[in-house]
């Protein structure tokens, strides 16, 4: 599966900082120390439906983490998914009456387009479930072979008790699990298994679903851990520096996918750090797939709206927290994003070098990209009120919010 294509990053004078951010298992900040290359994995879409904001509001939060990188003079080995066969896939297909990898391919492709448009740094590797499954199968038998699995009529189960880790990503209690596996794909009240938490790897041929060849295991499909297990193990190994999502994530996802690739390597972590998006509302309810309640990329670059306010009106909100998308915020960004374009319009204006390091200072602490905003706005309100002699610094300050946050001025 093909990427999208990369906008060019401006170099900048100095140096970047060395990121400090939250990490979700420990519950508190770390600073990320990669070598000459991080490595960070993203979980990516399902594709049944359009790229919403809650989906873009996560994705501009790790676009963020690569451009600090970047800017630390770090190369970025950036992969992520397409779970492109699951169950919401594939009853949104017989819902419509339409061929499940035609509207796969259709979503993922618009996906891209938004992307694209909102000037998202493409992984280097973007993967498909259906692609990753020769990779997948060998690793559910391993398990297996390793007692760390077992079979429960033809469908293959992971045993959480087979990893002395588990819990140590959510640092959730049993209740609490019990209660998320439930809303979040999970199975805790099928007879039979050894631990209600026990997520699926292997899913055995349902009629009139596909499937595919899983050797030992039967055919059937991966589960839905095991993919981004695969994946990340073939090409970034153990240890990577950052695992990233939305927060609804956490658990069960990054905390079943940790334990997985515990058990299978021996080794721990996973990843070195598991970072969290908040999560975008509408009308007081999370903005997702199954309440409808979405506001797509791809219909306000229709309507007309510049990429570049889209993503404005993201960044005005911290990444690890929940907000509301409004109308309202919106236009604000629309305003803004005119005010910046009328101040990198003149052909000097007042020193730019103090702005690059507050920006960078900014994302370096946790992100803030609100207040990376900020320092353009009292840069642009200086242009206004005061203009300047530095020719350079128009062009200084539009490098720097593309470099930076992804912002074409």
């Amino acid at each position: 599966m093909h990427s999208w294509p990369a906008s060019e990053v401006p170099a900048l004078p100095g140096k970047g900082r060395d990121l400090r951010i939250h990490d979700t298992a420990t519950d508190g900040p770390v600073t990320l120390t990669p070598g000459e290359v991080a490595r960070i994995y993203v979980c990516g879409i399902t594709p049944y439906d359009a790229t919403h904001m809650g989906h873009a509001a996560t994705y501009n939060a790790f676009d963020l983490v690569q451009r600090v990188w970047l800017d630390s003079g770090r190369q970025v080995h950036y992969v992520q998914n397409v779970t492109d066969v699951d169950d919401p896939l594939l009853e949104r297909a017989v819902r419509d009456g339409e061929d499940w990898t035609g509207l796969a391919e259709r979503e993922t492709a618009l996906f891209r387009e938004d992307m694209t448009a909102l000037r998202m740094l493409p992984p280097r590797h973007y993967i498909g479930a259906v692609e990753a499954i020769p990779g997948i199968v060998p690793l559910v038998e391993r398990l297996c072979a390793m007692g760390a699995a077992y079979e429960l009529e033809g469908d293959i189960y992971f045993s959480v008790a087979s990893d002395r880790h588990f819990g140590e990503v959510s640092n959730l209690d049993a209740e609490a699990m019990r209660l998320l596996s439930a809303e979040r794909g999970g199975d805790p009240e099928r007879p039979g298994k050894k631990n209600p938490l026990d997520p699926m790897l292997w899913m055995a041929a349902r009629e009139g679903e596909p499937s595919w060849d899983g050797g030992s295991l039967g055919r059937g499909r991966p589960g839905w851990h095991i993919e981004c297990v695969a994946i990340a193990l073939d090409h970034l190994g153990m240890g990577f520096d950052v695992q990233g999502g939305g927060s609804d994530l956490a658990f069960p996802h990054h905390e079943m996918g940790a334990s997985h690739a515990q058990v299978l390597t021996g080794e721990h972590p996973f990843a070195r750090s598991y970072v969290h998006a908040g999560m975008v509302g509408l009308d007081g309810e999370k903005m997702s797939k199954s309440k409808g309640n979405l506001v797509f990329v791809s219909r306000l670059r229709k309507d007309g709206v510049d990429p570049a306010a889209i993503r404005l009106a993201l960044l005005a909100h911290h990444y690890r927290a929940d907000w509301e998308w409004t109308a309202e915020g919106l236009q604000e960004a629309v305003d803004r994003l005119a005010r910046w374009r009328a101040a990198v319009s003149r052909p000097d204006g007042p020193s730019a070098e103090a702005l690059v390091e507050e920006v960078r200072d900014a994302l370096a602490d946790d992100l803030d990209s609100p207040r990376a905003l900020l320092a353009f706005d009292r840069w642009a309100a200086r242009q206004q009120e005061t203009g300047g002699e530095d020719t350079g610094a128009p062009g200084l300050v539009s490098r720097t919010a593309d470099a930076l946050l992804g912002v074409a001025l």
